[in-house]
């Protein structure tokens, strides 16, 4: 099968270094009362950094496995994904053992059994044996292990999309939307632990954001067909980002809350994260938009050393990810214990970025071989997600 130009062209580093970014917001974000959240994307509008990393990691995913397929076949690259699949599944059960006990001693060191409650293990006390088993069928998770359960079932689907992606992106779009209309109109979504729970990230509704993001890797020439309407698309989409950006604001001030339409307020409510509202999936199509007219692939900026550490989260995302998901409980433990100050937020915000960085570049050292070359750029196949 013939892969499309644009997918046998070079590396984006756009790719790395935005979810990079991606990975640290979620970081930042996770840490309840965090001043430091106020610099990520979740408070002036509807989408936040959920939204580009599985966009990104449907993007990179055709780049690699498409590649693989017209080397080595389809049964080829199909087992490569899988092959993944099981790496996201086994890091997903490590970091939720190692999330629950970080939980469960927190709790018991501290004489704080609410927070088993907060973290929504409850289910684990009640029913241990089924808690462990809806586990392992990634039903059950505590609160901010949603993320990689939502790859693990997109990724695992991806190999049967895939040729057809390559040849009808346009009808891959067009089946996505239908599915992400329908899970929306019928209220579908896969049952989760405890019983009459579904997943917070609905695989049949995100699944819209990573086939999108599948076809923009195809779709490079028609998408710069665009261009000729660049200036209008752009002033469409700097007018929405600030209606989302006001009504973002208005859920923290509110004189700004008082300013919006009592008939608006019943055409936007709710917006829905599980099912990704289609505000949400609007605002994250205007910001994509203007970074690819601001930020083209050979801006020079891009690879300012200055930047290095975001491309390296974004490099090893499995890792990083893993590691902020931790490290952000610990961060709130941090900062209830200094009742909530500024400085133990700002304190513990940073010193998690740079646990992250500096974890980052080791595991880029130790996939050189240790070798003074670790600075290299790993191939797509090596940094998909």
């Amino acid at each position: 099968m013939a892969v499309h130009p644009v997918i046998a062209s070079g590396r984006d580093i756009r790719l790395d270094l935005f979810r990079g970014l991606a990975l640290w917001f979620i970081f930042v974000d996770h840490i309840p009362t965090n001043v430091v959240s106020w610099f990520t994307v979740r408070n002036y509008g509807f989408s936040d950094a959920t939204e580009i990393f599985v966009f990104i990691s449907g993007y990179t995913a055709v780049i690699a496995y498409a590649r693989m397929m017209q080397r080595e076949g389809w049964v080829r690259a199909a087992a490569r994904v899988y092959r993944r699949v099981w790496q996201l599944y086994v890091a997903h059960i490590l970091l939720f053992m190692a999330f629950t006990a970080q939980i469960i001693w927190v709790s018991i060191a501290r004489d704080m059994p609410s927070l088993i409650d907060e973290m929504e293990l409850m289910g684990l006390g009640e029913n241990p044996y089924r808690a462990i088993l809806a586990a392992a069928l990634l039903q059950f998770r505590p609160v901010n292990l949603d993320v990689l359960p939502l790859y693990i079932v997109l990724l695992a689907a991806f190999p049967f999309v895939l040729p057809a992606v390559l040849r009808w992106p346009f009808a891959v779009i067009a089946v996505s939307l239908a599915l992400y209309a329908a899970t929306c109109h019928f209220d579908w979504n896969l049952p989760a632990y405890p019983a009459g729970k579904v997943w917070y990230f609905n695989p049949l509704a995100w699944q819209v954001v990573f086939y999108v993001g599948t076809a923009c890797a195809v779709l490079g020439p028609e998408i710069a067909w665009l261009d000729r309407y660049r200036w209008p698309l752009c002033l469409l989409a700097v007018l929405y980002l600030c209606f989302a950006a006001f009504i973002a604001l208005s859920w923290h001030y509110n004189a700004l809350q008082e300013m919006t339409p009592a008939w608006l307020a019943r055409q936007i409510y709710p917006i829905d994260k599980t099912n990704i509202d289609i505000l949400r999936f609007l605002h994250f199509l205007a910001v994509a938009w203007l970074v690819r007219v601001l930020v083209p692939a050979d801006t020079a900026f891009l690879r300012w050393p200055v930047f290095h550490p975001l491309r390296r989260c974004g490099e090893q995302s499995l890792l990083i990810f893993c590691i902020g998901t931790f490290l952000a409980l610990s961060a709130q433990i941090v900062v209830s214990y200094f009742e909530e100050s500024l400085l133990s937020q700002i304190v513990v915000s940073v010193a998690g970025i740079l646990v992250m960085c500096a974890a980052a570049y080791v595991a880029t050292w130790f996939k050189s071989g240790g070798s003074a070359g670790s600075g290299r750029t790993p191939s797509t196949a090596e940094a998909v997600p």
